[in-house]
């Protein structure tokens, strides 16, 4: 392998969705033939890789080849291909009809998933369609034997799994139960399985009996989840089996009819696949969830391989513009890998490439909306696609492109028009861009009569611009939340489109250097040919690292690495065109945050010591060390690589003379109109030199040169562009802001927030911030106004305004340079005790220009129960460390002792009791340093946004982002106020409601809505008093509740900041439940309370019916270890949708904890985990349904619960009826049931089970 036999053709080919590119090696030939082809032509051809092999084949030979007749190979040597047949399959749902076998008593497991909504401002809680018709719930269950249990059991019951862990068979496998069920499913014409057994990654045993019996009944495919990733967490591996069983069919039917069109000598033919991991496999072993990223893993293997190293020594951003969506990349030496993805809603975990897919592409749709441009996320597709396209379509990328002179239609094909037989239809793009440009300057003059007219092509530009920074803002995230510096890469740009926008991408990025390959149309197909042969095998290992299990990791890595040696010497690889690497993946003992660890090479006789790596690694990307924490092995995998060294660059001859152009063309730049040069690359040579601004036709690709950039022809044929990165700024004006830049500022400002929550999830430890994601981070105008506030958790939002402004008049001018203050009380803006805020003033030039912050939930923080939530606290003081105002930076230096002294000595309560201060202090200090970090990240964001734009600037923006959002909720209240009542009169309508706490306390709204001015009035007059139990809710929550309301309303992706209440006045009694004493009790308020809020408030705007109103708040530990978790449930129907069932509502969005995970960390079975049938209301529109949760405790331990709806239901709306009440139990081993109530706390002996019923969603409109 790897050579090239004479007279013998190779070829690459990328079946995309729209085109299929082909790239033929042909013998004697430096450059290869490139050929593109549409994916689906039925009238002309029946496959596009076919018939591109037999089109070459003809022009080579120069022989007739008929389409009826099968390929001759006999001119062939190999073929590789990627392919999107698994990907469409999975986007457009038209894979194979299958079933799920799960464990008994988790059926709706998959369609739970981690309960998370998917958008927390899409009331539909829209979310893609299962894959499976049908679920078999398999009578079978091991239990994982904890270590304090294995002294008590009967080892001749216990069973070593593969991990290492000792499993117990509780119930073997019911094949006789399981054969009618599954007879069934293939009369139902079911004939695919997937299979996901609770701790099959460790015992296989029963998924491998369930296989053979399911094929012995006749089952075409079975895909079982510990074959396909032995790995623990039963969720993302019984999706990717149901992912792997819904496409390997598909796939294994178009390999089939695509193999099956050549001769009878397809036998000898090297015929290989591009998978996910950038690796090939031949078509045996292709399968369907490795297949989803096959063709952008073949553009990373192109970029990566013919320009790093190269042509730079410079890390690579890959940079893939398509026309719908924009992949991006990352390269510096060796692919970077995950273990886990989401596509198309589906959860895959096998090994796959980093590739961070954005929707913005040239068919993203351009809107001017609520003052600023919008570009995306909606695509117009192919069909119709653009308006250039002249099928009737909508303004898109591609016609700013073609106004701007960036699209030539000389170098276009005339295949556009109804006919398809029509250039780019300029004419009619113009038409467009005129309307809108109208649209935008009628607006523009309304708000400052002086304003400037903005031309077409000034439109235009700014729509581009706009759609740059879309796709910058996943760049920034791809490199920094990594810890490198985005400036200090390359940009590698390919795709149709990308060669368009890669200098001003380049440049808004600080970036230096553009790389564009020569083949950067076809580069996916290329890269094939660079790609190598990766088979590999893993399986799971649980212990912990010490010398003992080193010792078993080197067994194990040696078994792995002859099996995987042996599958490549099968497809013809000798010894020494095969490499192995070995990795072990670690994390720290109570963390989820696992790494795979690369063996390095040692000095020789040297073990390698993977714990010092790991350590090592963990602190470059988290920024710390865990001292005194154990490190845990949870797998060992080894990848082989079989080397093929197909395709080699060709180095080009020097060139003589100067470039010579193909005439001029007129480019729109930023200043004006400029005659531009256009050359094609196939008449330049190595070191010819083009001053910007100039064209370069790549093919089909159109390469812009920006002025004050240089193009340099490399010695390989491809492109290098060196950036001018001197940064523009920005003119503004008194009164209103620029359009176009007020969009850019939004996602800057935007972008900052999520990058200092990235980096508070990197370097925090706690199970909450890291893996639930309780927090939230925010930027601050000087003021204390929101200017963003990264949408984490819903609760949080517009929030933490007050505990800013709070703080500002607390400290006044004792604020200094480095002060860093902390503060959880509620009375200073505060929502609840765990949530701990970090506030970080912000000075440039000795003056305070704004501020950062973020609130992060602490698992425990001192008070009478651990986890810091009791159910029954009727002050404060019982519910842990009360912090007004602390600085916990003192002019840099970080106040470790003061901070401790308030943590760990909370004080007595009001009758002198002694409370506990926190459990878990270094925990408490580790997040608190990461929070610190993610406020410093922040900082320096926005220093850089300072020194592109000025200050002067960056603080106009933070007002005009501000009075944008106003504008947008203005203009909702004004269509939203005709519609919510008849009661009005010509501008003023007024709605009165009300809903009860289970005690009977009443939240009651008066909610006047002035549609001519577009203000609202939220007034809670007529609420209940300050209760004497712990769901008072500060003022900040009802604000947050407002904030997150009005932003479900406005349904565009408006930023979300002060601007959002400035329409809007919140009216709350004092001394009422939701403006409570500074000594009230109000651990459930955040958590409880603000759910009913948001139910009444949603009732008010007749929005859609109530959700299951509460978080169902659960912990549980004793005095080693504290567990909290909050339960979703149903959530409320609307006038065009059914409630969706089982998922996290409203002002919450946290994680469920994997049932794997659960057992194995936790002294509990998780009995039953599933939907509550039939808790939904009724009506026209049905509600969602609650969730049942049984969980068996295997050792003592304190539960507490925390919840509401167990006496009022969720209420229906418009006819629909109520959803059904929770309930919680405590059934005792002896098999009695005992009714908890919505609070309680009690202790739990080894053997009682906890059930939980979540409430469901209320219905709408009348069932009839």
């Amino acid at each position: 392998m790897g050579s090239v036999t004479e007279g013998k053709l190779n070829f690459c080919i990328d079946r995309g969705g729209t085109f299929t590119d082909v790239y033929a090696e042909i013998p004697g030939q430096s450059d290869g033939r490139v050929l593109k082809l549409l994916s689906v032509d039925p009238s002309n051809y029946d496959d596009a890789p076919v018939e591109g092999i037999r089109r070459i084949l003809e022009e080579f030979t120069g022989e007739k080849i008929s389409r009826s007749s099968k390929i001759p190979t006999e001119k062939i040597e190999w073929i590789r291909m990627g392919t999107t047949v698994a990907t469409n399959a999975l986007l457009e749902r038209k894979g194979e009809r299958i079933a799920v076998c799960v464990t008994q008593g988790f059926r709706d497991l998959l369609q739970i998933g981690n309960q998370a909504r998917p958008s927390i401002f899409d009331l539909t809680v829209s979310r893609p369609s299962n894959l499976y018709e049908e679920i078999v719930e398999v009578e079978e269950r091991v239990h994982l034997v904890q270590d304090d249990e294995v002294e008590h059991q009967d080892s001749s019951s216990l069973i070593k799994g593969i991990s290492g862990e000792l499993v117990k068979i509780v119930k073997p496998l019911n094949e006789e139960a399981l054969k009618p069920m599954l007879k069934r499913l293939l009369d139902k014409g079911i004939c695919c399985l997937a299979v996901v057994l609770i701790h099959s990654y460790t015992f296989p045993q029963h998924e491998q009996q369930l296989e053979k019996l399911a094929l012995s009944l006749g089952f075409r495919h079975v895909s079982i989840s510990s074959a396909l990733t032995p790995m623990v967490r039963a969720v993302p591996r019984g999706l990717t089996a149901s992912v792997d069983a819904y496409l390997t069919p598909v796939i294994k039917e178009y390999l089939s009819g695509f193999l099956s069109k050549f001769d009878e000598g397809l036998e000898k033919l090297n015929v290989l696949f591009m998978q996910s991991d950038g690796g090939l496999a031949p078509e045996s072993s292709f399968s369907g969830h490795k297949a989803i990223l096959s063709g952008p893993a073949g553009g990373v293997v192109g970029y990566s391989q013919t320009l790093f190293g190269l042509e730079t020594d410079k890390p690579l951003i890959g940079f893939d513009m398509g026309g719908t969506s924009t992949d991006v990349s990352r390269y510096a030496g060796s692919y970077e890998q995950v273990l886990e993805t989401q596509i198309a809603g589906a959860i895959i975990q096998a090994p796959q490439l980093d590739i961070n897919t954005v929707a913005a592409g040239g068919g993203s749709k351009l809107k001017f909306q609520y003052g600023a441009f919008r570009v995306g996320p909606e695509s117009v597709g192919a069909h119709p696609g653009p308006v250039c396209y002249g099928k009737g379509g909508e303004l898109a990328i591609t016609d700013a492109n073609l106004i701007l002179g960036y699209v030539i239609p000389d170098y276009f094909p005339s295949i556009f028009g109804p006919n398809e037989d029509q250039p780019l239809n300029v004419k009619s793009t113009r038409e467009e861009f005129e309307k809108l440009a109208a649209q935008i300057n009628a607006y523009q003059k309304n708000q400052d009569p002086s304003a400037k007219y903005m031309t077409v092509e000034e439109t235009a530009l700014g729509f581009v611009n706009v759609a740059n920074e879309t796709m910058c803002r996943p760049i920034r995230q791809l490199t920094e939340m990594k810890g490198h510096e985005t400036k200090n890469h390359a940009l590698a740009c390919f795709g149709g489109a990308g060669p368009q926008h890669a200098c001003a991408i380049a440049r808004s990025l600080g970036m230096k250097e553009v790389l564009i390959h020569k083949f950067c149309g076809i580069l996916s197909a290329y890269g094939m040919g660079l790609a190598n042969v990766v088979e590999e095998m893993q399986e799971p290992y649980s212990a912990v690292y010490g010398a003992e299990s080193i010792v078993e990791v080197s067994q194990r890595e040696a078994v792995l690495l002859r099996q995987v040696k042996q599958k490549l010497q099968n497809q013809g690889f000798k010894e020494e065109r095969i490499s192995i690497e070995t990795y072990v993946n670690l994390r720290y003992e109570g963390t989820d945050t696992a790494i795979m660890v690369k063996r390095q090479i040692t000095e020789e006789g040297k073990p390698f010591d993977y714990a010092t790596e790991f350590v090592r690694l963990f602190q470059k990307e988290y920024g710390f060390k865990l001292l005194n924490r154990k490190i845990m092995i949870c797998d060992v995998r080894v990848c082989g690589t079989g080397v093929t060294n197909i395709l080699k660059p060709w180095a080009l001859e020097p060139a003589s003379g100067s470039p010579r152009g193909d005439g001029y063309y007129k480019v729109y730049f930023g200043n004006g109109w400029q005659e531009t040069p256009l050359y094609k690359l196939e008449n330049l040579g190595y070191g010819h030199t083009m001053l910007g601004p100039a064209i370069i036709m790549n093919g089909n690709s159109t390469v812009i040169v920006e002025p004050n950039c240089r193009a340099i022809i490399t010695k390989y044929g491809n492109i290098k562009i060196e950036i001018d990165s001197s940064l523009r700024s920005v003119k503004i004006s008194d009164k209103v802001a620029d359009v176009v830049h007020l969009s850019i500022f939004n996602h800057r400002f935007m972008g900052i927030a999520e990058q200092m929550g990235r980096t508070l999830q990197r370097t925090s430890i706690s199970t909450n911030i890291k893996e639930r994601l309780d927090f939230s981070c925010a930027l601050f105008d000087p003021t204390g106004g929101l200017v963003a506030n990264a949408p984490h958790v819903p609760v949080h939002l517009g929030a933490m305004s007050s505990t800013v402004r709070w703080q500002l008049n607390y400290w006044g001018d004792n604020l200094n340079e480095g002060d860093v203050l902390v503060t959880n009380h509620p009375c200073a803006g505060g929502s609840h005790l765990p949530d701990i805020t970090v506030v970080t003033p912000v000075f440039y030039c000795g003056k305070l220009v704004f501020f950062v912050a973020n609130r992060g939930h602490h698992a425990e923080i001192g008070g009478i129960t651990p986890g810091s939530m009791p159910p029954f606290s009727k002050s404060i003081l019982e519910e842990g460390t009360a912090i007004k105002a602390f600085k916990l930076v003192e002019k840099g230096i970080f106040q470790e002792e003061g901070i401790i002294k308030l943590l760990e000595f909370p004080g007595t309560d009001e009758r002198g009791n002694k409370i506990s201060g926190t459990r878990r202090i270094q925990d408490n200090l580790s997040d608190l340093r990461a929070q610190v970090a993610a406020n410093q990240r922040g900082i320096s964001l926005l220093q850089e946004l300072i020194e592109q734009y000025g200050l002067e600037t960056v603080q106009a923006y933070m007002n005009y982002v501000q009075m944008n959002a106003e504008e947008a909720v203005r203009e909702m209240l004004k269509t939203v106020g005709n519609k919510v009542s008849s009661m009005s009169d010509e501008n003023f309508v007024t709605v009165v409601e009300e809903d009860y706490m289970d005690d009977g306390s009443v939240i009651h709204l008066k909610l006047s809505i002035d549609f001519n001015k577009g203000e609202a009035t939220f007034d809670f007059g007529g609420t209940s008093s300050e209760v004497y139990a712990n769901w008072n809710a500060p003022e900040a929550v009802t604000a947050a509740a407002v904030i997150y309301c009005l932003r479900c309303l406005v349904d565009i992706d408006i930023p979300l900041n002060q601007g959002c209440l400035a329409p809007v006045k919140i009216l709350i009694p004092e001394g009422s439940f939701l403006s409570p004493s500074d000594v009230a009790a109000v651990v459930g308020g955040n958590v409880l309370t603000s759910q009913r809020i948001t139910d009444v408030i949603f009732s008010a705007f007749q929005a859609c019916a109530c959700s299951q109103g509460c978080m169902n708040n659960l912990t549980f530990g004793d005095n080693t270890f504290g567990y909290y978790e909050t339960i979703g449930g149903g959530s409320g129907a609307g006038p065009s949708w059914d409630g969706a069932s089982g998922v996290q509502c409203h002002m919450t969005n946290t994680r469920m904890t994997d049932p794997e995970i659960f057992e194995q960390r936790y002294p509990v079975i998780l009995h039953k985990f599933g939907l509550r049938e039939n808790s939904g209301g009724a009506g026209f529109r049905r509600g969602g349904d609650g969730l049942v949760r049984e969980i068996g405790f295997r050792r003592p331990v304190t539960v507490s619960i925390l919840s509401e709806r167990r006496v009022h239901a969720p209420r229906g709306l418009k006819g629909g009826k109520d959803g059904a009440r929770g309930a919680n139990y405590l059934i005792k081993k002896d098999k009695r049931r005992i009714y908890l109530g919505g609070k309680n706390s009690i202790e739990a002996q080894p053997g009682d089970t906890l059930q939980i019923l979540t409430p469901g969603g209320g219905g709408w409109g009348s069932p009839s």
